[in-house]
């Protein structure tokens, strides 16, 4: 399988601090794992070498106001990022993480996502469209929750979607396995960081 460059964007979701940092609130979400370790540096690796290879990067972070306003009635998850007071609008713990914040010349950040699926309430689609992109590939964090549901959402719209499976996390790695074996097969093609840039390569 063959991807052509200009073609192609890579999309990565939640790498903020309140997951990343060991300070982060929600870092206890994927500390049980080696996420944090393992998908962060094979992520900033994989940026590096697409931005030679024409290759649109985006982060969309998920962020919200100090009241969470976005939020009327949260249940589940949404409700614990209340709670605890997650991923606030210019805090630390919202902030994307120095490692890739440092790539913004070649990581595009689009704002105004507030649930679990990238394409809602962002510009993330019509960015896609204007561009001209066939192929999405996801990273990031929570496999089971917005990259499952950004991953559909792209299939939905009818782009070939990818996974980057060493470049995702879960909330434990029975969760990660799971998915990669038994749930994104069924609308995606799985790839590690490196066999995805080989397919891009003339």
């Amino acid at each position: 399988m063959k991807f052509k460059p200009e073609e192609t964007a890579l999309v990565l979701i939640g790498f903020q601090n309140d997951y990343f940092s060991t300070d982060g609130i929600l870092h206890g979400v994927i500390e049980s794992t080696v996420t944090p370790k393992k998908i962060l540096p094979k992520t900033v690796k994989l940026v590096n070498h697409l931005k030679n290879l024409n290759v649109k990067v985006f982060h969309t972070p998920i962020l919200f106001s100090s009241n969470y306003a976005e939020l009327p009635n949260p249940v589940g998850l949404m409700a614990k990022i209340k709670e605890v007071g997650a991923f606030k609008r210019n805090t630390f713990g919202g902030n994307t993480v120095p490692e890739i914040y440092q790539l913004q010349n070649t990581v595009k950040e689009l704002f105004g996502k507030t649930g679990f699926n990238a394409f809602n309430s962002t510009e993330l689609h019509s960015t896609l469209s204007a561009l001209k992109i066939k192929n999405i590939a996801f990273a990031g964090v929570v496999t089971s929750i917005c990259i499952d549901s950004s991953a559909r959402a792209a299939f939905e719209y009818n782009y070939n979607t990818v996974i980057i499976n060493d470049c995702i996390g879960g909330r434990n790695d029975f969760e990660d396995k799971y998915y990669c074996e038994e749930v994104f097969p069924l609308f995606a093609t799985l790839f590690t960081a490196k066999d995805f840039v080989e397919c891009i390569k003339d």
